[in-house]
Formats: structure tokens, sequence, C-alpha cells
């Protein structure tokens, strides 16, 4: 009888492999935590100083470690050991970190609800079910509590965060789905998106597209208001070759180049 494999067991695996790599790499440790949120995050997120923030699919709570620093009691929570394992050694008693599947975050995190509860930068790729998902966003927050996305754009992932070695790295060619309807896709690869050494076991994820009707009206279904959606041309590393660095030290296509969305930044609020 064959094998059945477990999409989101394979993926815990996987991103167990790539902690420690992730960890090591240049990629993390030669940005300090505020280089990875963009300026017009913290438009939306304002001052969190005395605010509860949960940080769900934390990875290594680069994130995190951020909220903490800006003065806010700050928990970190990802369903990989091992990426834990390292998110507390790098934040030491900064932050609290948390081992969970994020549709468990309710009963991992107790009964305490949050001021802010905040997500994104490669994680919803990885759920298959937004509308469970948003629940347990709903679930986490207080009466007013705001829920933050910034998340790659569907479109980025349409033209591939990584460019396949048959294409031209400089085009911007159109070669995966916007949209859902495939189901889990699976991508079988030894290379990581960090500098570092490959994977030597467990290459194996899978991913699910969604695009930006689907996450907005998950989060309406859940109750929460949507009270604004940015998109932005920029990235924290250079995803073509011909990118050029900004002002802020993210990365975006020249000006000959069409300007397009590859990163996004959703606001929502519970009111009740």
């Amino acid at each position: 009888m064959a094998t059945v494999t477990d999409p989101l067991s394979a993926n815990r695996r996987n991103w167990d492999a790539r902690a420690g790599i992730h960890a090591a790499s240049r990629f993390y440790r030669d940005h300090d935590a505020s280089y990875w949120f963009a300026p017009f995050e913290w438009n939306a997120l304002g001052d969190v100083g005395g605010l509860d923030v949960a940080h769900l699919q934390c990875h290594l709570g680069t994130e995190t470690i951020e909220f903490a620093r800006r003065g806010a009691r700050a928990v970190g929570l990802d369903f990989s050991p091992e990426s834990v394992r390292h998110a507390r050694e790098l934040a030491g008693d900064a932050v609290e970190y948390v081992c969970a599947d994020v549709y468990d975050a309710r009963d991992a995190l107790g009964e305490k609800s949050f001021d802010i509860v905040y997500t994104g930068k490669g994680a919803l790729c990885y759920l298959p079910d937004l509308t469970r998902w948003a629940r347990v966003v709903a679930d986490l927050l207080r009466p007013g509590g705001l829920f933050y996305l910034v998340e790659f754009h569907p479109l980025l992932h349409a033209l591939g965060p990584t460019p396949p070695p048959e294409i031209d790295p400089s085009q911007l060619v159109l070669h995966d789905d916007y949209l859902a309807g495939r189901g889990a896709q699976r991508r079988d690869s030894a290379h990581t998106y960090t500098d570092g050494p490959d994977l030597t076991s467990d290459t194996t994820a899978y991913e699910w597209r969604h695009g930006l009707g689907e996450v907005v009206t998950a989060l309406l279904d859940a109750g929460l208001r949507i009270t604004g959606l940015t998109e932005t041309d920029t990235l924290p590393w250079p995803r073509w070759p011909q990118m050029v660095p900004t002002e802020t030290g993210w990365w975006r296509l020249p000006p000959a180049d069409p300007i397009v969305p590859v990163l996004y930044g959703l606001s929502a609020v519970r009111d009740r």
C-alpha cells in the first residue's frame, strides 16, 4: 500500500529542517529585527507599547522581537519545534514562544486575548483553510483589537518567489497560480531561501494559493471589519537580479520595468 503523506506534517518536518540553516544565515543575522517591517506597517500598527501582541506562524520570531523591543508583551507561535527552539535562543527572555499549529492557537494560548494579532511574510501559503484560520484570528482578538497581515502578494506567487531554473531570472513571467483551485501544490527542493547549505532531508513541502479576494472574504466572514489595504512594489530581498535598493534598504524593480505589487498589508478590527 502506498504511503499517504499528510501535507501539514510534511511542512512541519520541512520547516524543522530549515530552522537551523536560517538561524545561522547572514540573511537573518545581518539584519536587525526592525529591518523586516515595511514602513507602512507601523502606520497601521501604531504605538505598541504596553499592548498584548500575538505573532502567528512566527518562524524564528524576528518580528516578534521587534514588538518586544517597542514595549509590547509579545508572544510568538509556530508549529515547528526547531523554529521555536532557535527563536527562544535568539530572543532570550524578551519574548514568550509557544509551539503549536496555528489552527490550535486558541487552545495553545489559553484564555488570553490580544490587542494585536500579527502574521505574514510567507505564512498563508502553508494554510489549506483560510476560513478556519480567520476564525482563529478573530477569536484571539479583544473587542477593538487589531489584526494585521503583511504578506507576499498573490501576484508574486504567480511570478514565483524564487526563479525557476528554466526561466531567465530577470523576466517577469507568470508560471504559477494567482487564485486557489488546485489544492495542495507539492514542492520538492533542497534549496531554502537563505544563504547556507542545502537541506539534507525533508525537502518536500506543500503550498496553497490564496487570492486577495479569498483572504478578505475569510476575514469578513469571521466578523472582522477591514480598515486598510496597502499594496507595495518593494521586498526585503532582491527577487529579480535587476532590482535596486530603496532608501530603507529594501528592493524594487528599476523605473524601466513595470510597477507591480509584490507585498501587501491588510488591517482589520474586531468591533465586538
